[in-house]
């Protein structure tokens, strides 16, 4: 049962080969089993998640269906859910036990999926590794020694172990894309405003944005349509029709123009990389895509504006982590700011107090004009050169990640070196485009990423793209070795 994708599990459901509670009972002993060598998860629900399940096989039994009725999932721990503990990764909201369900949680409990618990992530989703969680780091189930990308390394290493078939995630620099890229996934950002951010603890407001983390281009469409969709509780939700994403994945790529912008293929990356991009390029070609070299020429200057914007967003929302009304509280402070610099110091991890100090100083008086305006005058930049590739071609195809995935604590001593290895995917967040990752091959027995990206609310086009292209290949279906 645990090697079934989401869509399989809807069909057996359907024809009654087995339960959701028989299916939930196999993957929570599969947990309790494996995920000690991975550390995916942080909190499991096994109550909730055997209680969801009998529902779902009553709502079966009474003539409902729904691909994701009766389906195991597993959500990120930022996506706040009502009465279990939502952590975020951090010590500071270690004994947070959310009041309310995210928008996400809710849609997708409506829905009748089943919630076998929270994944681990980086702190506060700020990592590329997930290696900054208080709850240690997790492990890539291809290679235990390397990581599995972050920050939704949990969601992702559980999905890729077959610990279940779907999770949810959330991307605010390529936090779904990269680590599906390093443990053989495929992984989608929306386009902002797609997805509710309502309930979801913020990272960088303007940046983050959920998606779905699966083996197939066809289960991350399955899970999408359950999360997609206007929601009047967040106020940068967009109120755009939501297609039906499975509809489109049988669609001809015959003509379909793909576009290969040529900043991508620098020194930086990795040779065996490009060569397996290359061949990603030819199978499309074969399906009747027409290829064409285009430029995006400020890609250079994404990273450093990125790393203005997203810490200035960030050292703004965690200022409410003061230690007065939720989250980790210092013992017997001696005044009001003692009890902030200490529930600060010790709740918040070496990483998540570097991105607060960093975004603190941009925003100060007499550096904002020079940093924080500058960098947001470039994100306009990139934009625009995203609007202008999109006059010639239908997609922009390249790799996720300069490099595969990296030894546990390779990069721990060189904040810098971990990101740069976003240089591919930040620039979709910065201008707020879908992205989705698929999986395109292997390096030294680790998995490397392609990265589609389309222009807005083209998630349906990524994913047709993906489809066809796993319909053709099978590196989505390889499994890792003692999972």
């Amino acid at each position: 049962m645990h090697q079934m994708t989401l869509a399989e599990i809807a069909r057996g459901l359907a024809d009654k080969k087995f339960s959701s509670e028989e299916l939930t009972k196999v993957l929570l002993a599969r947990i309790a089993q494996l995920d000690p060598q991975l550390n995916s998860f942080i909190s499991l629900t096994e109550d909730l998640a055997l209680q969801q399940a009998k529902a779902a096989d009553v709502r079966r039994a009474n003539g409902e269906s729904g691909a994701l009725l009766g389906a195991p999932i597993a959500h990120k721990d930022l996506f706040c859910t009502q009465g279990i503990r939502t952590s975020c990764g951090s010590k500071m909201l270690d004994n947070f036990k959310a009041p309310y369900d995210a928008t996400v949680v809710a849609k997708l409990a409506a829905a009748g999926a089943v919630t076998l618990g929270k994944t681990n992530m980086d702190e506060f989703a700020m990592g590329s590794a997930n290696e900054s969680s208080y709850y240690g780091a997790v492990k890539n189930p291809w290679n235990l020694e390397h990581v599995p990308g972050g920050s939704s390394g949990g969601s992702a290493a559980a999905v890729a172990a077959r610990l279940l078939p779907a999770a949810t995630a959330t991307d605010t620099g390529g936090s779904i894309r990269q680590p599906a890229a390093f443990t053989n996934l495929t992984g989608l950002k929306p386009t902002y405003g797609r997805v509710s951010r309502w309930g979801m603890i913020a990272y960088a407001s303007s940046l983050d944005q959920g998606g779905p983390l699966a083996r197939t281009a066809e289960d991350c469409a399955i899970l999408l349509q359950g999360m997609a969709g206007f929601d009047a509780n967040d106020s940068t939700s967009i109120d755009e029709p939501v297609p039906d994403y499975s509809a489109s994945l049988s669609t001809s790529l015959q003509g379909l123009r793909i576009g290969v912008p040529k900043e991508y293929f620098s020194a930086g990356l990795d040779p065996r990389i490009a060569e397996l991009i290359h061949n990603s390029v030819k199978e499309l070609e074969k399906l009747g895509a027409v290829i064409k070299e285009i430029s995006l020429p400020n890609m250079q200057h994404a990273i450093p504006a990125y790393y203005v914007i997203a810490p200035a967003e960030a050292s703004s929302n965690l200022s409410r982590f003061d230690g007065v009304r939720f989250g980790h509280r210092c013992e017997d402070p001696k005044s009001l700011e003692d009890l902030y610099k200490r529930s600060r110091g010790e709740g918040f991890g070496a990483e998540v107090q570097r991105r607060i100090m960093v975004g603190a100083y941009a925003l100060s008086a007499g550096y904002y004009d020079a940093y924080y305006l500058k960098a947001q005058k470039i994100r306009r930049l990139v934009k625009n050169d995203f609007m202008a590739a999109f006059n010639e071609v239908d997609i922009i195809l390249g790799p996720t990640t300069p490099n595969p995935a990296w030894k546990l604590g390779a990069k721990n001593s060189d904040p810098v070196a971990a990101y740069l290895e976003d240089v591919y995917t930040i620039t979709a967040n910065l201008a707020g485009l879908p992205g989705l990752s698929m999986p395109a091959g292997f390096v030294d027995g680790l998995p490397v990423g392609v990265q589609l990206l389309a222009p807005y609310f083209q998630e349906g086009r990524l994913l047709n793209v993906a489809h066809q292209y796993q319909l053709n290949t099978d590196w989505h279906t390889r499994t890792p070795t003692g999972f």
